[in-house]
């Protein structure tokens, strides 16, 4: 069964033009099309597009979402380029999480702080410029 970039859309909470977009960046397959060169999906292109989604949504940039579908297929090369590829995205990831306690952590100071009625300025900007936030030295 085939479905409509609309149905895609709709199922995979991303808008057609962006869908085009990844399928001219290599995230989704071009899809096969229709006599009247309407383009047809498949409920794998779903998961991938969700998948794409939701990856974006975390704020991973498209050469990274592109890298982690290859891992996830099978097709990034030798299963040692795969674990280099693998423990590199994972310590990005532990980056991303460093500095987004850092973030929440931060922002429930602020809160607890103007919550007792102080409203002076936090640290917000000065605790995430930090540069060795992201190594844990905070």
């Amino acid at each position: 069964m085939t479905i409509s970039i609309g149905e895609l859309s709709r199922r995979s909470g991303v808008r057609i033009p962006t869908i085009r977009y990844y399928e001219q960046n290599r995230l989704i397959s071009a899809p096969a099309r229709t006599e009247g060169q309407q383009r047809r999906y498949t409920e794998e292109d779903v998961v991938r597009l969700s998948f794409v989604r939701q990856a974006r949504e975390l704020g991973l940039e498209v050469d990274a979402i592109r890298e982690l579908l290859e891992l996830g297929t099978g097709h990034s090369g030798s299963p040692e380029e795969a674990a280099r590829l693998a423990l590199r995205h994972r310590d990005e990831t532990d980056r991303r999480i460093a500095l987004l306690t850092a973030l929440r952590s931060e922002l429930g100071r602020l809160a607890a702080e103007y919550g007792r009625g102080r409203l002076h300025g936090g640290r917000l900007l000065e605790v995430l410029a930090q540069p060795d936030i992201a190594d844990g030295e905070r």
